[in-house]
């Protein structure tokens, strides 16, 4: 049996792009020839599924499974809706669910370390079969998970998913009242994407750069050149409160009744149920949010099948 180093095996993933362990049981298979376990590699599928990581997935879905007082949310990507779609696809994002809540790993890269649930192999090996098998480049992009009282939304077939979670008595939390009013946060939270909470989760860094914006538009503004600094001043107080309007939960209009803010509809309803509810936060994943999408003329892309590019 050949020895096999660290060295080999460092060398056989930079040929391959390979994961290390992969490429240590391919050398060890092929008694330390590279080009042999080059060829197991291809055989196993492992290159066929690494050459597709150059391409883009954009599409996919967002999915959401509760367990008890576990909440997981993960986006796994693929290259074309058709294939989110698939059944298949379907049941593997739930599998993952199942092994983020059953592990709860800190990170992507803990949970492709964790046992896929089924027990037969690890998340990034499962990944990897799926992507021979289904024959596009798959990305599981992000997950989270919260524990205790949430509420959740889903947007179509996985388009937009979101978390919200609360504090509350666990009994008022079982109430059809309680659940319609978590259902409505969620719907907002779905319906107008907002990066904060509410004004105290705001950086002062980023409130002293808006001001700044703010101080700038109105000095290159003619009709303030002879206006005194503390009215300037107020118009900028103004627009910072416009400002958490449109970027704090709890201070924008509620979607089902403009007439008052979120945080207005929290303490209406905790009113109503005799209770105390406090909104501690909310995760939202949009389908390839970020994700830039390649586009090519669809004629080189045939010469380049076709070898004639």
């Amino acid at each position: 049996m050949a020895n096999i180093t660290a060295k080999d095996v460092a060398a056989l993933r930079a040929k391959t792009g390979i994961g290390m362990m992969e490429c240590k049981k391919a050398l060890v298979e092929a008694n330390g020839d590279v080009e042999e376990a080059i060829k197991i590699l291809r055989q196993r599928g492992e290159l066929k599924a690494e050459a597709k990581a150059a391409r883009i997935a954009a599409d996919g879905i967002v999915d959401i499974m509760k367990e008890g007082n576990v909440t997981a949310m993960i986006e796994v990507n693929s290259e074309t809706d058709f294939v989110a779609k698939n059944a298949s696809f379907q049941e593997f994002v739930k599998n993952i669910l199942k092994t983020i809540i059953a592990n709860k790993p800190a990170d992507l890269d803990a949970l492709l370390a964790s046992t896929y649930v089924d027990g037969s192999a690890t998340v990034e090996a499962k990944l990897k079969e799926m992507i021979f098998v289904i024959g596009e480049k798959l990305s599981i992009r992000r997950f989270v998970v919260v524990e205790g009282v949430t509420s959740t939304y889903i947007h179509g077939t996985g388009s937009i998913g979101v978390i919200v979670s609360y504090d509350v008595d666990a009994a008022v939390a079982e109430t059809e009242a309680f659940a319609a009013f978590a259902k409505n946060i969620a719907l907002q939270v779905g319906a107008y994407p907002t990066p904060y909470l509410d004004k105290d989760s705001v950086p002062a860094s980023v409130i002293e750069e808006e001001k700044n914006i703010l101080m700038a538009q109105i000095a290159n503004d003619p009709a303030n050149a002879k206006k005194p600094p503390q009215i300037i001043e107020k118009m900028v107080s103004g627009r910072i409160g416009k400002f958490y309007d449109n970027n704090c939960l709890l201070d924008m209009a509620y979607v089902k009744d403009d007439e008052i803010k979120v945080g207005k509809y929290v303490e209406n309803t905790a009113k109503e149920l005799g209770t105390s509810i406090k909104v501690t936060g909310f995760h939202r994943f949009e389908k390839g949010e970020g994700i830039q999408k390649r586009e090519e003329n669809f004629a080189d892309e045939i010469a380049k099948l076709t070898n004639k590019q």
